[in-house]
Order: C-alpha cells, then structure tokens, then sequence
C-alpha cells in the first residue's frame, strides 16, 4: 500500500513539473499572454481539467516555483544562531546569497534566469499574482515571530519590513544586470545596498524584537496558499 502511495506521489510530482517546464518553454518562446491554459495542457499531453488540479491559475503555472521559498525568510529567523537578532541573521543569508549570486537576490546574469525575470517584470498579471506570494511569507514569519513572544502587531511589522526590503533588494539588483552589468560588476553595489537596508531595518528592529532563543522554536504551521 505505501509503494502504490509512494508511485503515486512521484507520478503526480513528474506530471507537475512536466507542466511546469512545458509552459515556462512556451511563455519564453511566445510570450505570457499570446500562451492560453489549453495551449500548455496540448503541449504536455494533458487536459484542461487535470492542469487546473495541479495549478488554479496561469499565473500559477510561472510563479508556482516561488512557493518554495515562501518560508524562507521564517526559516532564517528561526534557525538564527543563538544571539543573532532576526534582522541580522536575514542580513547575513542575503549577503551570502549574492555572493552565490542566487537567482532571487536578482544578481544573477545566467540567461535562462534573466530571461524568466524579464518575463515576469514585463507582465503586469505575473507581478500582481506575486503579491499572494508576498503575503503568504509575511504571515510565515510573523507567525514564527509571535512564536518568540512578539506582540502581534509588531511581528506583522517586522515581517512585512523584512520581506519588503528582500523584495526591493531584487528588484533594484535586476535593474542593474537589465542595464547591461554582468552579476560581478553588480555586486559591490548590491552589498552596499544591502548593507544600507538592512541597516536601517536595525536600527529600529533590533530594538523591538528579542535574539535567538535556544532551543530554536518550532516551525509555524503553514497557512494553506489559494
């Protein structure tokens, strides 16, 4: 029973990431809009009903890989070493992702990357539909922060300060390799910028919410994405 389970699972995995793949190939190649939902489900083989059970919108089909960085910033806070103030600690995990010039920082120049960027920063559906993204990370983190004993309000500020100054990080550092730098000339802007953000984040923050306990806290409970 638990192998038909596990075969199961890994069917519908492949068939997800076949759509996946299937529509990122088609929405480069022609466009987001001039791509229809039936356009992908006759590409992959698939029908109309079952993408939809796999991804609600068309949006979805692009921006679904985001899902798996929406605990990101909660799981860096909470994981933080003993000491660490939660500003620090994402501080310190962004600097180290632009040293790797990890795609979301937005200081990466490999061509498959910008040419999905570039996608979504021209497509006015893809960056709204971003925005539930955006949410659902903030109510990951505060959730994680009121765990620390933060009042709720002040959780729900820190996180959203947090996740924006993540966000507009990316944003600007996209701009600059859109501009025609290479990733490697970008960047000791990029770490002064980060510095400077996540700076003034500090200075009223760090006042506000507690160091790393130890043991870390429990992860929150996900809220379930519509």
């Amino acid at each position: 029973m638990e192998n038909t389970t596990g075969l199961r699972e890994n069917k519908k995995l492949r068939t997800r990431h076949r759509l996946a793949a299937t529509a990122l190939e088609l929405f480069l190649e022609r466009g987001f809009d001039a791509v229809s939902v039936a356009d992908v489900a006759a590409a992959a083989e698939v029908s109309k009903p079952t993408l939809f059970r796999y991804f609600p919108s068309k949006e979805d089909l692009l921006l679904d890989r985001f899902a798996d960085h929406q605990d990101e910033v909660a799981r860096i806070v909470r994981e933080r070493a003993p000491g660490r103030t939660p500003v620090g600690a994402v501080r310190a995990h962004f600097l180290t992702a632009l040293a790797e010039r990890d795609p979301i920082t937005g200081l990466c120049d490999h061509p498959n990357v910008m040419a999905f960027q570039q996608l979504i920063y021209s497509t006015a559906s893809l960056k709204s539909r971003l925005n539930r993204y955006t949410e659902l990370e903030v109510e990951l983190l505060a959730a994680g922060l009121e765990a620390e004993a933060v009042s709720p309000l002040a959780a729900r500020l820190a996180a959203t300060h947090l996740v924006a100054v993540r966000h507009e990080l990316g944003r600007v550092n996209w701009l600059r390799i859109e501009a025609g730098q290479s990733a490697d000339e970008a960047h000791a802007a990029a770490v002064a910028d980060a510095d400077e953000a996540f700076g003034m984040l500090a200075e009223g923050l760090d006042k506000a919410l507690p160091v790393a306990s130890t043991p870390p806290i429990p992860p929150a409970q996900a809220p379930v994405a519509h």
